[in-house]
């Protein structure tokens, strides 16, 4: 059962400051402090369960002591008295409801109020049973519930309000003596303050009617804002607004039956929608129902309060807070959810409605407490795997709109098109003021003054051609008029640049094939102005993926209206972010000054938010203002899955292996779990460890844009990404002990980007940076080699790439000299023949073992190598061509296993050809002896005409091995080496003769 205890007010109290605290049996609460007064009204409800009625309620009234008295609930102070209700007497009375009573407060037997008048609270109490639904008006009647004298009264609560003053009489007529006897005018009085606790039920009336009602209120009224939580649905369905609605909150709705069936909930009990009374009349109603069990947590019971905001029948929005005291720290929060309704687009094919359905959540918590992060982590989590289920059922029972269908973009930009002002209407706004007026009226009243006035004779120092003022008035005029003019004309030149101003690009349609970004530049709002007496010019940049675009100038305004459509050329990548920074114009670009800029993350962002946003601009000037800009964004592919198929082939030469395009399936898992916008796709993910202080093995995606992790771990997921653009620094540590002989990949952000993802950093460096530990990959080379070559191509200059090329070369290949000839031509190692054969081929034939071509990839393939890719022959000079080679051994050749990179170098000759070979050996024992931590390996192929035959050849293979340092298993690392590859090379020409006979 629940208590509902009200306290309303107290009298003649000892002391002005005072708060109430009410206790039954273990459970206790308090109100909050009112100050400056003896008579105080706190008009308070405080609700508690019992399980036994033998139990009393203690009304203890404190005076706060110290800064107890400056917060809103009293922390500790002096008794001044109490008092004691037994629940027996509460539960003898009709309907179980203590009408409101005057109790005499005991005094305390010690304190400074021991001697004085302690005074009398008046209470009222209500016992309920388990369902709290049951709430009705006579409750509220019995509470003490009435309407001041003078004060219009709605018609159908008269009857209500009589009988709650015959009820009153009834009760203060019984007895004039004792504490239980007050003045019915006093009650009366403090009753009508309780009085927006009233609701008029509306059971007798339909929920159509309740919804035209609530449209007469509604009328004026904005929809509010989005919750902070965040976004848990925004889509667009085809079905009108109205209808929405009804089917989301009717009663008895069909869809609510069957999401309580999907869900697995139970016992739902659904109140009805009544109004409550307020400062705004509302329109609410009590949901119960108990939550199905999950793997973590028990069945619990939930009750929801569903409120209207607004229903004027085209937009709703409806705020239901849902409250879960059985779940671990319920009694500590409640979880705030906000459907908004409002009108989509009609579709241009039928012309049918649409509604634009967004729900956003927020945490709001009633106690201060440490577990915040996990009651909102637990929360976000339990809240996205629900309305994933509420999407697909509500998608089952409406169509759900594409993106395409949705935004018009034609028809946004082509509403544009008639919005630009012509330039005789901009000048005659911009010139129209008094300095201009003043100027001109002026130079007019000299000229006809001129015209008029009759040559004079010479004065003074005057002579032929020159005639000087004659008096200090005419003085101090001409310097007049020469000012205005010169305004005037600063005036007229700033106008015609910033005419000419419009941008190189504006107007022009993008070109080429691949990813178009269009942004229409509608207007801005509040704009700062540098100079107090005067309005900015302000135009806008764009910048994005390195390029820019300019809007025009808009003179003299703080509001401009551009309505103006920037398109970008087509892109190989996708892009992540548009910067946006406002100017003002002030004549050379180096001198305009920057009146606030914005970042807009393309993944934060829905394709229907970017297609219609208000964007807040940042900096002093502009966070002062309030300064705002209103863009249109759309991004689209006019190239299909061929530019994906061409920006992977580009990733493939980077990263050095075969990228293949991923299903459709796995790219929508993956841009599900991230909540990302249809157009990214994935390229590769790696398993792997996340190092923090308990390591979290999960897995790692590389997207064209994003680095993203995901783990679940018994039901508990972490995920978070940043972008490639985040990324200042990529660090390889060594394997150790810590790292459990793995290689770690650690990456250093930008200081201040990625902050939604600092959960998963492991710490920040002494510049505030976020660093993230990745330790664990199956192969660490190919994740690391292709997270360093989209990091490269995303972010650095061509400068940078190519130098960080240059030094992964020589790190890998132990390539230090710039002059490759001076190792491929075997100075820095000792070679000796390991093979020689005359072979019943011509020179040709063995030469495409070295082409790229289908015969080398068999070959190679039959003799062990895995992954095994070549870069086409490029000339490095007159008769010199030099290509790259990668691959793995298998287990058949190495147990180790172990990567191959090879550098090739062929020249011809009179004779025939030789092949130069550096080969680099990655991963295998006592690497730290080797170059660059690796082994390098130098082989010389020789293959020149045979003399016994003209359709033959001879070929001789020579090998080398380049050291560092001298070791104790020199000898038997180099033997081991050279019986390797004199047994691989007999094997590969044995191969290369059986394929071409």
């Amino acid at each position: 059962m629940r208590l509902y205890v009200y306290v309303l007010q107290a009298r003649d109290l000892p002391a002005k400051d005072s708060y109430v605290k009410v206790q039954v049996g273990r459970h206790k609460s308090k109100t909050w402090t009112v100050k400056g007064t003896q008579n105080p009204a706190w008009n308070e409800e405080l609700v508690f369960r019992v399980h036994d009625l033998d139990e009393e309620v203690v009304l203890s009234v404190f005076h706060p002591e110290g800064d107890a008295a400056n917060g809103m609930f009293g922390g500790s102070g002096e008794l001044m008295g109490r008092a004691r209700v037994p629940l027996q007497s509460v539960a003898g009375e009709d309907k179980q409801t203590l009408p409101p009573t005057w109790f005499p407060l005991e005094r305390h037997k010690a304190g400074k109020f021991i001697n004085k008048d302690c005074g009398k609270i008046l209470v009222t109490i209500s016992l309920r049973g388990k369902c709290h639904d049951n709430l009705t008006d006579n409750h509220m009647a019995s509470s003490g519930v009435h309407k001041n004298e003078g004060e219009e009264m709605d018609p159908s609560s008269k009857g209500t309000v009589k009988a709650v003053a015959n009820r009153l009489e009834k009760i203060f007529s019984k007895n004039n003596e004792g504490p239980w006897t007050e003045d019915s005018s006093e009650v009366s009085a403090a009753t009508s303050d309780y009085e927006d606790c009233a609701e008029e039920s509306s059971s007798d009336h339909s929920f159509e009617e309740a919804m035209e009602r609530m449209k007469s209120h509604s009328s004026g009224q904005d929809l509010p804002e989005n919750l902070q939580g965040g976004i848990l649905l925004d889509r667009i369905f085809a079905v009108p607004p109205y209808d929405l609605n009804a089917v989301l909150f009717g009663p008895d709705s069909q869809f609510r039956r069957d999401l309580v069936n999907l869900q697995g909930t139970t016992d739902v009990k659904e109140g009805p929608w009544t109004w409550k009374a307020g400062e705004i009349s509302r329109l609410t109603r009590v949901v119960s129902y108990t939550r199905a069990a999950t793997k973590l947590v028990k069945a619990v019971k939930a009750t929801e309060e569903q409120t209207y905001l607004k229903a004027d029948g085209n937009f709703f929005a409806v705020l239901v807070s849902v409250s879960t005291p059985e779940v671990p720290y319920g009694n500590m929060f409640d979880v705030e959810l906000l459907y908004k309704i409002m009108p989509g687009p009609v579709q241009a094919n039928s012309g049918e409605e649409s509604s634009h359905l967004l729900v956003s959540w927020e945490v709001q918590f009633l106690q201060s407490t440490m577990m915040r992060g996990m009651i909102e982590g637990g929360v976000r989590q339990g809240l996205k795997e629900s309305f994933e289920q509420f999407m697909d059922l509500l998608a089952q029972n409406f169509k759900m709109m594409n993106t395409s269908d949705s935004l018009h973009k034609d028809q946004v930009l082509a509403s544009l098109e008639g919005g630009h002002k012509s330039d005789w209407k901009s000048a005659f706004q911009y010139f129209c003021n008094l300095t201009v007026i003043f100027t001109i009226a002026m130079f007019f009243y000299v000229i006809s003054h001129i015209v008029m006035s009759k040559p004079s004779e010479y004065q003074g120092l005057e002579c032929y051609g020159v005639d000087l003022p004659d008096s200090f008035g005419e003085l101090v005029t001409c310097g007049i008029l020469v000012l205005q003019l010169q305004r005037v004309y600063y005036m007229v030149l700033h106008f015609v640049k910033a005419r000419l101003q419009k941008g190189g690009d504006h107007g022009l349609k993008a070109q080429g094939a691949g990813w178009i970004l269009t942004v229409a530049l509608i207007e801005g709002m509040n704009l700062a102005s540098l100079d107090s007496t005067g309005l900015p010019d302000p135009y806008v940049v764009l910048t994005c993926n390195g390029r820019m675009r300019t809007s025009s100038v808009k003179l003299q305004t703080c509001d401009p209206q551009w309505n103006e459509v920037l398109e970008f050329d087509a892109m190989e990548e996708p892009p992540s972010v548009l910067d946006v920074e406002v100017f003002d114009f002030d004549g050379p670009f180096d001198q305009a000054t920057s009146l606030g800029h914005a970042e807009i993350n393309f993944l934060k962002h829905t394709a229907t938010e970017l297609a219609d946003m208000w964007v807040f601009l940042e900096g002093k000037l502009a966070q002062s203002s309030q300064s705002k800009l209103r863009l249109r964004i759309f991004l689209d592919n006019n190239n299909g899955v061929e530019t994906i198929r061409d920006y992977l082939t580009k990733m493939e030469k980077e990263v050095g292996k075969k990228l293949n395009l991923r299903s459709p399936h796995r790219n929508s898992t993956f841009q599900k779990i991230f909540g990302l916008p249809a157009e990214e796709f994935l390229i590769s993910d790696f398993t792997c460890s996340l190092k923090r202080k308990l390591p979290l093995q999960g897995r790692l995606f590389l997207s064209a844009r994003i680095v993203g992790f995901y783990a679940n771990f018994f039901g508990h997921k972490t995920r978070f990404f940043f972008l490639w653009e985040d990324i200042e620094e990529i660090q390889i540590l060594p394997a150790s002990l810590a790292s459990v002989g793995s290689p770690t990949l650690v990456i250093v952000l930008h200081k201040g980007r990625g902050l939604d993802a600092r959960h998963g950093a492991k710490s920040q460096d002494e510049e505030g940076r976020l660093c993230f530990y990745f330790q664990s990959f199956v192969s660490f080379n190919v994740a690391s080699r292709t997270i360093m070559a989209l990091w490269r191509t995303r972010t650095l200059t061509p400068e940078q790439k190519a130098q960080i090329a240059e030094e992964q070369q020589d790190q890998e290949n132990g390539i230090i000299s710039d002059d490759l000839g001076s190792i491929l031509g075997g100075e820095d190692a000792q070679m000796s023949k390991i093979y020689g054969s005359e072979l019943p081929v011509s020179i040709s034939s063995l030469m495409e073992v070295f082409s790229g071509g289908e015969l080398e990839h068999k070959v190679m393939e039959r003799s062990g190598c895995l992954n095994y890719a070549t870069t086409a022959w490029e000339t490095v000079k007159l008769g010199v061509f030099e290509r790259s080679v990668s691959y793995k051994f298998n287990r058949h050749v190495s147990i180790f296993g172990g990567e191959v990179t090879c550098t090739q170098q062929k020249t011809s000759n009179e004779d025939g050809w030789t092949v130069n070979e550096v080969m680099a050996l990655h991963n295998v024992p006592f690497g730290d002896h080797f170059r660059a931590c690796s082994r390098i390996v130098h082989f010389r192929y020789q293959i020149v005409k045979s003399v016994l035959t003209h359709s033959s050849c001879k070929c001789d293979a020579y090998m080398g091995i380049l050291w560092l340092k001298s070791i104790k298993f020199q000898q038997r690392i180099s033997r081991n080496v050279t019986e390797k590859f004199t047994h691989r090379l007999r094997e590969i020409f044995g191969l290369v003769e059986k394929e071409i006979l």
